[in-house]
């Protein structure tokens, strides 16, 4: 990841002119009050608390939401932290895009880790951003009273837990993404990705607190290579998946189109860009099955290869039980790419059914759907109708938006409690901005 930071070169304050009439105070108070307007942040110490951070192998769609999130802030002026697990060989402490990472603990203990480095520097931070992926970082109860915390929840977790976890455990979890987490987070504004994951939160929780949708963006334009380790793309027609390579993925019945399709589309390719725990799995079902031959798993590819394999496919395809968003569907979606997916949460939202991609409802397989699909495509313009349905649907998000909305509700919330004055002011009176 290259490290910059977003925005800077715009917002100088030494080029803000000082009239040299004006008394010393008041002449603050003009420049730094206008500096607050171009970075309404400034000053403002920042806590993002998230599960992981994109460096990590099996990083998704939310730890780049917590990230771009985190880089638009440091733009505005704000200093961020962004704490997070570590994996083995990480150091504990760097510095990325203007963020400070500090990472702690396995995936379990930085739910204990993370609240009590935070417990002791209570009165730091005048926001914190607590990213609850499943189980929350239980901001509230260990950082100052006066400290804005905002909510971030991408879905509900609940079948997510039973997927993964024992039945003992996995109550557990649900006992506390709903009654504890409701209760706990009640006075705190929320934001989620999509309106299928907000009527979740009051339909399934109960989720008492406001919220606040604030969709994903869209990764920038990156260059599009034309072949992968110095080959071309194969398949006529390519199917493509992207996507971390883990269970509620169902990465599997993406392989298994390959031989249920065989007869109707003999030259049928599947590509699979990803890493994650599913990966042999996946190696082990496609030899079972015995189309190896045309089923290729990239494991991670770099931007330039990623995209010229999602390009080259005629459709995306996703089998996820359950998503916030789908920021996978919108990066297929920039290069014009469909994608078939279940009608699910999250999904349903990033998917619009019959003109960016189609969605599988209930009663209807898979396969049958993408067989579907297909064979619209087939037709060439059919197809580029929807590739430019695709291309503009993908222009209407961008990271700078959904940063730009965050950053707002922020402001808004700093200014609800009281806590935002013009910088001028705590310059002139002496005041320090850090309780």
């Amino acid at each position: 990841m290259v490290a910059q930071q977003v925005g800077l070169a715009d917002h100088d304050p030494e080029g803000v002119p000082r009239p040299p009439a004006e008394p010393v105070i008041p002449a603050l108070l003009t420049v730094e009050t206008a500096h607050v307007q171009d970075r309404p942040l400034q000053d403002v110490r920042v806590a993002v608390l998230n599960f992981r951070e994109p460096q990590q192998s099996v990083a998704g769609g939310a730890e780049e939401y917590a990230w771009q999130v985190g880089r638009h802030m440091v733009g505005q002026g704000a200093s961020v932290h962004f704490l997070t697990s570590r994996e083995p060989g990480q150091p504990a402490k760097d510095l990325c895009d203007g963020i400070e990472l500090r990472r702690m603990g396995n995936r379990y203990l930085i739910y204990l880790l993370v609240p009590l480095w935070m417990l002791l520097r209570r009165r730091r931070f005048d926001v914190v951003v607590d990213c609850m992926n499943g189980i929350p970082f239980f901001a509230p109860l260990v950082v100052s009273r006066r400290t804005t915390v905002i909510s971030l929840v991408h879905h509900v977790h609940d079948r997510q837990f039973y997927a993964f976890f024992p039945r003992w455990l996995a109550r557990v979890g649900c006992f506390i993404e709903g009654p504890i987490a409701r209760l706990l987070y009640r006075n705190s504004l929320t934001v989620t990705v999509s309106q299928s994951s907000r009527d979740e939160l009051r339909e399934r929780l109960g989720w008492l607190a406001p919220i606040e949708v604030v969709p994903n963006g869209s990764p920038p334009a990156f260059p599009v290579a034309t072949s992968v380790g110095g080959q071309e793309v194969v398949g006529d027609p390519v199917v493509a998946y992207l996507g971390r390579l883990v269970g509620h993925k169902r990465v599997e019945r993406v392989v298994e189109l390959v031989a249920e399709l065989g007869e109707t589309w003999p030259e049928l390719h599947v590509h699979v860009i990803g890493r994650g725990p599913e990966y042999q799995p996946l190696v082990r079902r496609a030899e079972g099955l015995g189309v190896t031959g045309r089923v290729s798993l990239h494991g991670f590819l770099a931007e330039p290869e990623k995209n010229a394999v999602l390009g080259a496919a005629r459709l995306n395809v996703t089998a996820s039980e359950f998503e916030g968003w789908g920021l996978t569907v919108i990066e297929a979606a920039a290069l014009g790419v469909p994608t078939v997916a279940y009608d699910v949460a999250g999904l349903r939202d990033s998917v619009r059914h019959g003109v960016t991609g189609w969605l599988v409802q209930d009663g209807e397989s898979l396969a049958d759907v993408v067989d579907r699909a297909m064979k619209e495509l087939a037709d060439p313009v059919r197809r580029a109708e929807v590739q430019e349905a695709c291309r503009r649907w993908a222009a209407e998000f961008s990271w700078g938006r959904t940063g730009a909305s965050m950053t707002g509700l922020i402001t808004a919330e700093l200014e609800r409690k009281g806590r935002r004055r013009p910088v001028g002011l705590r310059l002139a009176t002496g005041e320090s901005h850090i309780p």
